[in-house]
């Protein structure tokens, strides 16, 4: 943003020496110094915060854009376990014991 370079530096810092004083020029460097560690955590900060808005606003984005697309009937997932079929209600079921596989009961009998 501002283009200073060395010799730009060492002009304001003989300037800062001539108006402020040599007893006095350590402590409003400091200060400076303080001052200006404040302003930057404070730009971070606020740019992180603006980035996070951007990023919301970019998934909010992204979420309205596949729900048009991809309407939430289509989203759910199949069950994993197919369903069962349903029993024929015109056709009686077989008593207990009659028609199991691998039971035998008295009508069973092989020849």
């Amino acid at each position: 943003m501002f283009d200073v370079g060395f010799w730009e530096l060492v002009l304001i810092a003989v300037v800062a020496l001539v108006v402020i004083g040599p007893e006095r020029l350590p402590r409003v460097a400091r200060i400076a110094g303080l001052w200006l560690g404040r302003a930057r955590r404070t730009l971070a900060s606020v740019k992180e915060e603006i980035d996070r808005e951007l990023k919301a606003q970019e998934l909010k984005e992204i979420l309205e854009k596949q729900a048009r697309s991809n309407p939430l009937e289509s989203i759910i997932e199949e069950p994993a376990v197919p369903p069962r079929p349903v029993a024929d209600k015109s056709r009686p079921e077989p008593p207990a014991g009659e028609g199991e596989p691998g039971r035998r009961n008295g009508n069973d009998r092989d020849g």
